[in-house]
């Protein structure tokens, strides 16, 4: 198959303009599982932006499961196999046409996401737990730099991969599908919450966790997705009354 060509991304949304073409392509099969990305040098030039756009472009894509990085001189950016996450996209595209509200969106990750807490308090283990704060730890990082976006991509991660604990497919493709929606469409509409609030949130909710302490862990986390709605909420209303 001869390798996908893309059109030059226009600047201000150069991030969402190039994980939205790689993704038309697969949707309309000129990309297939299996198949490799051009390296990240030929895509920032077929792009017209830098290398580091590729970069946190490819990334953002492997974390909703789209794409894998292989290493070793025969790595790179594959297109996927099957997976919950191509599940959770098909899912996420169901749910955008919906016409969801935020509300209706808390208001299921927060029952969601207590199920998915209790069977991780019993059933994560110590790679599980070390793969949580390798993300805290990088959402750190991620903050001092100020690459919020990727931040925020980067936080989403940590449900997906709170929700592999649980060892349940239907479980993990339906995190990985509202972190999809959260990734694609809510993030769009509201800039960066404050770093340090959600970073001791959840250092306080990996204390609870490895305790094991359901109750605890889940109360954290509704705390959380309270703080992001109310933050969602107010900037659409500000949003609004300037434009009214």
């Amino acid at each position: 198959m001869a390798a996908p060509v893309f059109r030059p991304a226009r600047p201000r949304r150069a991030l969402d303009e190039i994980t939205e073409q790689i993704r038309e392509k697969w949707r309309n099969g000129s990309l297939r599982p299996g198949d490799r990305l051009p390296a990240e040098r030929d895509m920032a030039e077929q792009f017209g932006v830098g290398r580091n756009t590729v970069r946190e472009a490819l990334r953002m894509l492997e974390i909703t499961g789209l794409i894998e990085m292989r290493r070793g001189a025969t790595g790179g950016a594959f297109i996927a196999g099957a997976n919950p996450a191509k599940v959770a996209s098909s899912m996420a595209e169901m749910l955008e046409l919906s016409g969801f509200t935020l509300t209706d969106l808390t208001e299921a990750r927060r029952e969601i996401e207590a199920a998915v807490i209790r069977l991780a308090c019993e059933r994560a283990d110590d790679q599980l737990l070390a793969r949580l704060q390798e993300n805290v730890d990088e959402a750190t990082r991620l903050a001092e730099s100020g690459e919020w976006k990727l931040r925020a991509a980067v936080n989403i991660e940590f449900h997906t991969i709170l929700a592999t604990a649980t060892g349940n497919a239907v479980m993990i493709a339906i995190m990985h599908a509202l972190m999809g929606v959260m990734l694609s469409t809510v993030l769009d509409g509201f800039g960066p919450m404050d770093a340090n609030t959600v970073l001791e949130s959840r250092r306080r909710f990996l204390d609870a966790l490895r305790r094991r302490d359901a109750q605890a862990a889940t109360a954290e986390m509704d705390r959380h997705l309270t703080r992001i709605w109310e933050s969602a909420e107010g900037q659409r209303k500000q949003s609004r009354s300037v434009d009214e």
